[in-house]
């Protein structure tokens, strides 16, 4: 596909419903390039017109583009099928609390090779950026919001499977919170109808243990 329609459906899966005006300037082309593209896509069936609306009273309403079910071959799945047949064959041989031991190993494991190369007490955000540039490795377009805490992920490499084994939800969450050495709570998933994955990254390990301690001397 060429480059800048790849763009587009990278930025329409980050973003949500857009306008042709908002893709030019988060994609800083003109918007006549980007209304040509989109007409390529909307032909394809790979995006929608998702709704019309106003900015004002009077004028033109404006049209927002979404993507279709189509787009979701475009990113990357895991080999979803692989994934489910295993996930279901661990449930039928192994105990519950079995298989959730068996992938919270597999998140612990995943995150290693990058857990080894963070030097100790390196700063928060210079983590999560490490965390990130780790994770869009893996198909999952991540983003970090150092001002909320907060780290999204814009696709799901389980999609289709995570809805049915949940344990691939649970095995994201240890996943996190190994590569960012911070407890996490999940608080949107995909896998119940969310726009992206948001994880709220709380610093309450590393960062503070990191902090000198104040002494208070007796003279």
């Amino acid at each position: 596909m060429q480059e800048i329609r790849s763009r587009i459906l990278e930025t329409l899966k980050q973003m949500g419903p857009s306008s042709a005006g908002t893709l030019a300037d988060s994609l800083n082309v003109p918007q006549v390039t980007v209304r040509y593209h989109l007409d390529i896509l909307l032909g394809d069936d790979l995006i929608a017109v998702a709704k019309a609306k106003r900015r004002r009273a009077v004028g033109r309403p404006q049209q927002l583009y979404s993507l279709t079910a189509e787009a979701d071959t475009h990113f990357p799945d895991n080999f979803a099928a692989l994934t489910a047949g295993v996930v279901r064959q661990l449930k039928q041989l192994l105990p519950a609390d079995k298989v959730e031991g068996c992938f919270r190993t597999l998140a612990e494991e995943m995150a290693q090779p990058l857990t080894n190369e963070i030097p100790v007490g390196e700063k928060l955000d210079k983590r999560m950026d490490r965390v990130v540039a780790f994770l869009n490795e893996r198909g999952y377009m991540a983003q970090w919001e150092p001002g909320s805490g907060l780290l999204r992920t814009h696709n799901c490499p389980y999609a289709g499977v995570a809805g049915e084994h949940r344990e691939l939800c649970c095995m994201d969450l240890v996943l996190i919170e190994s590569l960012s050495g911070q407890s996490c709570e999940r608080i949107e998933a995909i896998a119940e109808g969310g726009r992206c994955c948001s994880y709220q990254v709380h610093e309450d390990r590393a960062e503070v243990a990191a902090q000198p301690q104040m002494v208070e001397l007796v003279v």
